[in-house]
C-alpha cells in the first residue's frame, strides 16, 4: 500500500470543561462550543492517549498524530525522530474566566512525583484577551518558605504568598516546572511540555457543582515540588528582528520549546529545514505555499509543517499575528529560563 505524503497538518481542536472555564474560546475558534458547559480549554495539538488530534483535512482526514508518527516518523519529525517517542509538545488556548487553583508541575528531576509514562511539565502563556480581573500569579512573594507556606494554607490567606501582576495582551510568561502559579480572567495561548502532572496547593476554597464537593488538593506533592527560589515572575522581554516584511519577536528559547511571534503585511519565510514546527493563528489570515499547494490560516487555526515540508512561503492576506513554536534545539544544554538570548 503507498503511504501517504505528508503535507501541512490542521487538527480538529478538542474541547474540555473546566470549573473555572467560560465561553469566550467561542471568539477564538470556528468549531462550536459544547452547549452550557463552562470550557476552560481548547486542546490544539495533543499526543495524548486519552485525548489524540485529529487531522481535519486532506487526504490524511481522521488520522491521528500518534498513527501519523507511528507510519511516518521520520518524515514528521525529522533530525529530532530518535528523540521522541510522541509529539513532545502539548498546545492549548485557555479561557480562565474564574481564577485557576494555585499549583505546581513537578521538575524532570522529581522523579518520584513523575507517574510513568509521563515528564515534568514546563509551560508558557502568551496573553490573547484580558478581562476586567485579569491577573496572573507566577512564583511566590520572596522570603516565602515550607513553613510560612502551610501556616497561610491552614489559615487559608495562601493568596498573601504569591507574586503577581495585571497582564497586557502580548504579554508573554515563561512557567518553569517548580514554579508556584495560576491565571484569572485571561484568554491566553499555552505551550507545554506534553505531561499532565498537576499538583493543586490551593482552590479558593470553592465548590464544584457537577460534584457537589471541592475538587481534592495535592498539598504535599505540591509543596515537594516547589521551587522556593522561583520568585516574582514577570513578562519576558521578546528579541525582536524586523527585516521589513516580518516582525520576529523570539519570547522563549528554552529546552523544552521555542516561540517566536511573527507580525507581517506581506510575505515571508516559516517552517525549519528537517524540522517541524506548529503554526497558531493569532489574528488575521494568510496562506501557507509549498513546492506544489498552498494552504491557509486563519485565526484560532493550527497547523503542523512536519519535517519533510522544509521552509515555505507564507503570504499575508492582511496584517496577520502567527506564533511559530519549535522544539529545542538538538544538543541543546538545559537553560534556566524561556527569555530569548
Amino acid at each position: 500500500m503507498t503511504q501517504t505524503k505528508l503535507y501541512p497538518l490542521k487538527f480538529e481542536p478538542i474541547y474540555q470543561y473546566r470549573i473555572w472555564g467560560g465561553r469566550r474560546l467561542a471568539n477564538l475558534l470556528s468549531k462550536p462550543l459544547p452547549p452550557n458547559d463552562p470550557i476552560g480549554e481548547a486542546w490544539i495539538l495533543s499526543d495524548r492517549d486519552d485525548h489524540p488530534s485529529l487531522v481535519m483535512d486532506g487526504p490524511l482526514k481522521g488520522k491521528s498524530i500518534k498513527e501519523l508518527l507511528a507510519e511516518s516518523k521520520e518524515e514528521l519529525l525529522g533530525k529530532y525522530a530518535a528523540d521522541y517517542e510522541r509529539f513532545p509538545l502539548l498546545l492549548k488556548f485557555l479561557d480562565a474566566q474564574k481564577v485557576l487553583s494555585v499549583q505546581v508541575h513537578p521538575s524532570d528531576d522529581k522523579k518520584k512525583y513523575i507517574p510513568k509514562g509521563e515528564s515534568g511539565k514546563t509551560e508558557a502563556w502568551v496573553v490573547l484577551e484580558t478581562g476586567a480581573e485579569g491577573r496572573i500569579y507566577a512564583g511566590l512573594k520572596p522570603g516565602t518558605t515550607k513553613q510560612s507556606i502551610k501556616k497561610d494554607l491552614a489559615a487559608h490567606k495562601v493568596a498573601n504568598d504569591l507574586a503577581s501582576f495585571v497582564p497586557k495582551v502580548g504579554d508573554a510568561v515563561f512557567i518553569k516546572a517548580g514554579t508556584v502559579h495560576t491565571l484569572a480572567d485571561l484568554v491566553v495561548f499555552e505551550v507545554q511540555e506534553n505531561s499532565d502532572v498537576t499538583y493543586r496547593l490551593y482552590d479558593w476554597d470553592r465548590i464544584d457543582e457537577k460534584t457537589g464537593k471541592p475538587r481534592p488538593l495535592q498539598v504535599e506533592q505540591a509543596l515537594a515540588c516547589i521551587d522556593f527560589s522561583l520568585t516574582n515572575i514577570g513578562p519576558v522581554v521578546p528579541f525582536k528582528q524586523d527585516d521589513g516584511t516580518v516582525l520576529r519577536e523570539k519570547i522563549f528559547d528554552s529546552d523544552k520549546f521555542r516561540v517566536t511571534r511573527l507580525t507581517c503585511g506581506s510575505v515571508f519565510t516559516v517552517g525549519e529545514e528537517g524540522a517541524p514546527v506548529v503554526l497558531i493563528g493569532i489574528h488575521g489570515e494568510g496562506r501557507i505555499q509549498t513546492k506544489t499547494e498552498a494552504y491557509t490560516l486563519a485565526k484560532g487555526e493550527v497547523m503542523l509543517l512536519p519535517a519533510s515540508v522544509g521552509p515555505c512561503q507564507f503570504i499575508c492576506k492582511n496584517e496577520m499575528v502567527v506564533l511559530e513554536v519549535g522544539l529545542p534545539e538538538v544538543g541543546l544544554v538545559n537553560k534556566d529560563n524561556g527569555l530569548a538570548r
